[in-house]
């Protein structure tokens, strides 16, 4: 490609900034703290973005808030056969994180606890 030269030159804004709009750093400052994954909703690939000023993640994401519909198994892994965590009763809520394969990763606030459910569950689609 060639450059056609008729660009015109960048011009600096009538208005001045006085005060910039503040903005939340994280800087990285040793090694990630130890969590633990029944506890923290955080994995490998994605971290729910409360954590952001805590654990380095390369995706993070806000929590949807859903409520059961039924009574809910909430799982450590996305195995079947994964260790049970908690029961859900109808009406708890269930903070989701990420939707995948007819499951919802996320955590379920009244027992302090993160893990899978089924997305059905949570009057979401399968």
């Amino acid at each position: 490609m060639q450059n056609s030269d008729n660009s015109s030159p960048a011009t600096a804004s009538a208005a001045p900034v006085d005060n910039p709009p503040r903005r939340n750093r994280f800087a990285l400052s040793g090694r990630s703290i130890a969590i633990d994954p029944r506890r923290e909703a955080a994995r490998r690939d994605l971290a729910d973005v409360r954590l952001a000023d805590r654990v380095f993640a390369p995706h993070y994401a806000a929590p949807l808030q859903r409520v059961t519909t039924k009574p809910t198994v909430l799982r450590f892994a996305r195995d079947v056969d994964s260790e049970q965590l908690a029961v859900l009763n109808p009406g708890e809520v269930f903070e989701v994180l990420e939707l995948s394969g007819g499951l919802a990763w996320g955590s379920a606030p009244a027992q302090q606890l993160v893990g899978y459910v089924a997305a059905a569950d949570l009057g979401l689609p399968a």
